[in-house]
């Protein structure tokens, strides 16, 4: 593989799939909604960054995408990559979320992005008509996009948003055909459409990436040829993640890296737990209680809100105990 197609393809790792910051409610005439906090986005990159996470996901569904306006978004991506570079993290990897359904629209949002320093566009399936986008016609939707985007892109799947809208495998080997459509993030809970296209032979994959959505799923896509995991709990708990994607990558493996394997593929499981029953509000949070980033319930309606003092407890015994130890010691 030649070095500009290196470039042009995302590396293998934990990518975060980062919540956006907002600054506090304010009374000001004409206001409708919490500004953007660009400071504290730059400085929880910067935290993961340093904690030894491979790249970001700005602006994906964890990041709110849809209810920020274009120049919000901009502003956004391009401010966390001069904080990186500013900070030592030059051409530090960027995904930037796509969460629209028009053709033109999805051109201009990866426009926006390219101008702002991102070096891939994820753009989620085109689900807005449920079954009535069939696999034929997202296969053409998505070529067309790659073929006008400036950036290479990543096929977003997500159900749960999407009418439940699922990628088949096989149309997975239709879109990796195109150059510039270079992986794809399956928030799904099918383990098997992960590993079949991570090993599926008609696939390039040194020039396309499988990603899951879940930290749950990591060692067991990872081992069969995934490329790695874009997780909403390493936004807190990075370093856990990360040493579980190190060993995980790992081709041969002795009795004591596998038990450490199942050891910290355990904790990330149950951590995991916490997001399923919390959510976004459950995500930042957690950012907020353990980095001290962002301010408590801050975000834009209708997703805002924060946990008691008493539920926030709870959620940490039961789920993020074990994970809480383990982080602190790496």
């Amino acid at each position: 593989m030649s070095s500009d197609a290196a470039a042009r393809i995302p590396p293998k790792g934990v990518f975060v799939p980062t919540p956006t910051f907002f600054h506090p409610e304010t009374k000001e005439a004409g206001v409708l909604q919490s500004k953007l906090d660009v400071d504290t986005q730059i400085k929880h990159s910067i935290f993961l960054a340093k904690a030894g996470i491979t790249g970001l996901v700005l602006l994906g569904s964890t990041g709110e995408a849809i209810h920020l306006n274009r120049s919000e978004r901009f502003d956004l991506v391009s401010g966390v990559r001069k904080g990186l570079d500013d900070a030592g993290f030059p051409d530090y990897p960027i995904m930037a979320g796509v969460l629209t359904n028009g053709i033109d629209e999805t051109i201009e949002w990866l426009q926006d992005y390219a101008r702002a320093g991102a070096q891939w566009g994820l753009v989620l399936v085109p689900g807005y008509f449920g079954a009535g986008a069939s696999q034929d016609n997202i296969v053409e939707w998505y070529n067309i996009i790659a073929e006008t985007s400036p950036i290479p892109i990543l096929v977003y799947n997500y159900p749960g948003v999407t009418n439940q809208v699922l990628i088949q495998p096989e149309t997975y080997i239709k879109l990796a055909a195109h150059p510039k459509i270079v992986g794809c993030k399956m928030s799904h809970g099918n383990v098997s459409h992960h590993v079949q296209v991570s090993l599926d032979p008609e696939i390039d994959h040194d020039n396309f990436r499988v990603y899951s959505g879940f930290g749950q799923q990591l060692g067991p896509i990872v081992f069969f040829g995934a490329a790695g995991v874009i997780d909403g709990m390493a936004a807190f708990y990075p370093k856990t993640v990360v040493r579980l994607m190190a060993l995980a990558e790992k081709g041969e493996i002795n009795a004591e890296t596998k038990a450490e394997i199942h050891r910290l593929q355990f904790v990330v499981s149950r951590a995991e737990e916490f997001v399923v029953r919390y959510g976004l509000i459950g995500i930042k949070e957690a950012v907020f209680r353990v980095t001290g980033l962002g301010i408590q319930g801050s975000g834009r309606l209708p997703v805002k809100g924060s946990l008691s003092d008493s539920e926030w407890e709870k959620g940490r015994s039961l789920f993020l105990a074990s994970i809480e130890e383990i982080e602190a010691s790496l």
